[in-house]
């Protein structure tokens, strides 16, 4: 009998594990019965529990699913640690470090004892530098005493900026496909979320008829939720675009915007005629009749690559402010002073020309991207990315699989060791997403593999 390599158990698992939680299929032939990888794992991991505790989990947590890019994420850390090497595109994270001027702030702000608890809404230096550049840069102008909370990332923001708004019985309306932790957000609200699939042969854009047929249709929407950029897509609304949005949101008005523009700091010139750079992405609250409306969500994330700082906020009206601060103030507080400390410096001592240089290189990247995926058989992407750092191709051609975009992504991370995301997970079956926010060798090898991947189907 030919004996299992070390590694190959864990890879087995990993694999096994990660397919029974997207809900595929995981049989024993011998008995034929579906095995629980994670009873194995458990018993050799886990302390045993007794089998008569009472003790009952939230009913909630039977609506909320976990984000398969934490998953996907957590497979490849697991499997890198047990020396296996995976070529990963399943994380939407800068591969570069942040500015040295943040990284000298956050050094500053240890030797200088910023190390106790601000305000719930956040440092008065932060907000006033958020709100002086979102008013230089986006023409819009907040009251950073009032209209600015500052949290520990902008995915905070976006969950208490839907806590705020709704409640039982509301609905939410989320074109997808979307970010996945959208439609779980809505139902931790006790809301319903209303999911209007955009055309691939839009760019994945919602248009202002589907809009409006949404809305009604479905009186009880109180919210939409609108990514500008696009994860997962790398889509962009012009201010055209956006427009047309609002003209339909204007007949209305019981109707508020979560506008998440994390992303727009990367956005790529458009191809389809001369733009003004002001029209490329424009905030959704600088449109007319908006601002009151509008919750605007940022961070200093992925145009600063400071992930692992968790710092983001909401920009809004007063009012909104208010309710996302009351929420904040009994979930986490403040966010980290030394963090805050480093974004003062992102927003005021780094000039625009430094991020404009990231943004040419990460075109680069998106160029080669697009132009790999060219060549590849069973690969549809109509219209190119126009901002962020993702693609998200259809591969529902591709044979044998018949669209099961899960089964797909388990295939290509078992034989080829490269992990990407399946498009089922942000509401796009049938595609793929694809992060180029690495270097541009890692990119030279997952474009390979992915190749020989769809050109060995047949």
């Amino acid at each position: 009998m030919k004996m299992m390599r070390p590694h190959s158990l864990p890879i087995l698992l990993g694999l096994l594990l990660l397919a029974q939680s997207w809900g595929f299929p995981v049989f024993n032939k011998a008995t034929n019965s579906r095995w629980n990888p994670s009873l194995y794992v458990a018993s050799k991991e886990a302390p045993e529990t007794s089998s008569e505790t009472t003790i009952q989990l939230n009913p909630l947590l039977s609506s909320v699913k976990m984000s398969k890019t934490v998953e996907v994420m957590a497979l490849v850390k697991q499997l890198q640690a047990d020396g296996v090497e995976v070529t990963s595109l399943s994380v939407g994270e800068p591969d570069f470090l942040p500015p040295p001027a943040v990284l000298e702030a956050t050094h500053k702000a240890v030797t200088d004892g910023e190390l106790r608890y601000t305000a719930v809404t956040g440092t008065l230096a932060l907000r006033q530098a958020i709100a002086a550049d979102l008013e230089r840069r986006k023409g819009v102008s907040y009251d950073p005493l009032t209209e600015i909370v500052v949290g520990n990332g902008a995915k905070q923001s976006v969950y208490q900026g839907v806590l705020a708004v709704c409640g039982l019985g509301d609905q939410v309306l989320i074109p997808a496909p979307y970010w996945p932790s959208y439609p779980e957000m809505v139902a931790l609200a006790g809301a319903k979320a209303v999911i209007v699939d955009a055309s691939v042969e839009t760019g994945f854009l919602l248009t202002p008829d589907q809009l409006r047929t949404t809305l009604e249709a479905n009186p009880k929407i109180k919210l939409f939720m609108l990514c500008n950029p696009s994860n997962p897509t790398g889509g962009v609304y012009s201010r055209a675009e956006l427009e047309g949005l609002a003209e339909v949101l204007r007949d209305y008005p019981h109707v508020a915007i979560l506008a998440d523009e994390i992303y727009e700091r990367l956005v790529y010139p458009p191809t389809d005629g001369d733009i003004p750079k002001e029209d490329w992405c424009p905030s959704f609250a600088s449109l007319p009749g908006m601002f009151d409306r509008t919750m605007t969500i940022n961070g200093m994330s992925k145009a600063y690559a400071m992930t692992g700082y968790r710092l983001g906020y909401v920009a809004a009206p007063a009012r909104l402010a208010k309710a996302v601060t009351t929420l904040q103030s009994q979930i986490t507080s403040c966010a980290g002073s030394l963090s805050q400390a480093a974004g003062v410096a992102a927003l005021t001592q780094v000039p625009d020309e430094v991020l404009e240089e990231n943004v040419q290189i990460m075109q680069r990247k998106r160029d080669y991207v697009l132009d790999e995926l060219a060549k590849m058989p069973y690969v549809n992407l109509p219209a190119p990315p126009r901002g962020a750092f993702y693609v998200l191709p259809d591969v529902s051609k591709a044979p044998i699989y018949n669209g099961d975009d899960t089964e797909f992504c388990l295939d290509l991370l078992k034989q080829e060791r490269l992990a990407l995301v399946p498009g089922s997970s942000f509401g796009a079956p049938g595609c793929i997403r694809i992060s180029y926010a690495t270097s541009l060798e890692e990119l030279q090898v997952a474009m390979e593999k992915l190749n020989r991947f769809l050109t060995n189907l047949g």
